[in-house]
């Protein structure tokens, strides 16, 4: 299990105590067998920062049905932050023992449960219901997903090693299965500030046009200006009644990632209650799903979702990150990202499979202007990261 960006995080091995939950009240099972589970815990803790003690690395379902979520707390966990290192060991957890990473052999791609010509399929049928709403419903997130098939098993370091060596600047992690590199941070709690990076609005590299002019017509633009409208002003809606003070830029910044970029606001505040009020996985419930990853209205667009895409995203697109036992955690959306759905280590004389599979996501929102083609070649310039992970590309 891994949560790093730019060099620091935590990463973990084993499992001390897990919990399996699904449906509706995932968030709030996973809050209640956290703090039930730590309040049973002996800490020895001399460092005594965030991510220090015990820590559960989770990873929640985009939607209520099937809603398959998990919590993990390892038995051994290295960290890092400003400069700072630790273990932290539950009972008397086991050292690793260092493996070569492998590489994954031959990587070729079929298909989701989505096909581009599917999306683009359902993209064209969004604009349509947008626009035949009269400005009701203004905004729906659609996904699209991508086989990839490895020729040996799948080692997880590699994927997050060539991650996070391209998109240092993202959340990379590996969480049950799930892979990928966010640079969409839910929500981060330390004490009584929380913070929050909404994306929503994108571009992408075009021949002969430099990154500053791309930049520069990206926040010229009146759709994508408006699609991060709605994600900012649905976070900050959603936290505001949490906190007591709470911070929303004006204007967007611009992201630059190695494959695309988006238009950013970081939105801050300060919780209202004590540290021990509301927790995270709470804090996370009430904002889950923000119009980046919903639509706006949410509560019109998410059912349109399941309807359009035909597919269970899983928990693509769900919270993921880390909470300890202080309350503190970073939680990021689980985009750019890959589930890993099979892994044989069969030899080739047993008769059986040799290899991995992995369903690979990637989406984005969709308004009353948007372009079924130019979504559909959104979508693949966001598969490119897991993509080229996978193949190691440099």
């Amino acid at each position: 299990m891994s949560w790093v960006r730019e060099g620091q995080g935590l990463v973990g091995w084993g499992c001390a105590a897990r919990l399996d939950t699904s449906g509706a009240d995932r968030f709030t099972d996973a809050d209640a067998w956290w703090r039930q589970l730590c309040g049973h815990i002996d800490v020895d803790d001399a460092v005594g920062l965030p991510g220090c003690g015990p820590v559960a690395f989770t990873s929640l379902a985009f939607a209520d049905r099937p809603g398959d979520s998990v919590l993990v707390l390892p038995e051994l966990i290295i960290g890092e932050r400003d400069g700072v290192r630790w273990i932290t060991t539950i009972g008397d957890a086991p050292e690793p023992a260092p493996e070569p990473v492998r590489q994954p052999g031959t990587v070729s791609y079929s298909d989701g449960r989505l096909s581009s010509t599917a999306y683009r399929q359902a993209v064209t049928e969004a604009v349509r219901l947008m626009r035949e709403s009269g400005g009701e419903l203004r905004k729906v997130v659609l996904a699209h997903d991508l086989v990839a098939n490895t020729s040996e098993p799948l080692d997880v370091r590699f994927l997050l090693h060539n991650l996070a060596a391209r998109y240092a600047n993202c959340w990379t992690f590996a969480v049950d299965g799930l892979v990928g590199a966010t640079p969409e941070l839910l929500l981060e709690r330390r004490g009584y500030e929380v913070r929050s990076r909404v994306l929503a609005g994108t571009a992408w590299p075009h021949p002969g046009r430099t990154d500053h002019e791309i930049a520069a017509e990206l926040l010229d633009s009146t759709k994508n200006r408006s699609e991060h409208a709605y994600a900012a002003e649905s976070l900050a809606e959603k936290l505001r009644p949490f906190c007591s003070e709470l911070s929303v830029p004006t204007s967007p910044s611009v992201l630059r990632l190695r494959n695309v970029l988006h238009l950013a606001t970081d939105v801050e505040g300060k919780l209202a209650d004590t540290p021990d009020g509301s927790g995270l996985l709470q804090l996370v419930e009430a904002v889950h799903p923000t119009a980046a990853v919903g639509g706006t209205p949410t509560e019109d667009a998410v059912p349109l979702i399941s309807e359009l895409e035909g597919m269970d995203r899983g928990r693509y697109a769900g919270p993921v990150g880390w909470i300890d036992g202080a309350g503190n955690g970073e939680l990021g959306i689980a985009l750019r990202c890959g589930q890993i759905e099979q892994q044989s280590t069969a030899g080739a004389g047993s008769g059986g499979a040799r290899g991995g599979r992995v369903r690979l996501f990637a989406g984005g929102g969709i308004v009353p202007d948007s372009e079924p083609d130019l979504e559909v070649a959104e979508v693949e310039a966001k598969l490119l990261p897991v993509r080229e992970a996978l193949e190691g590309v440099r």
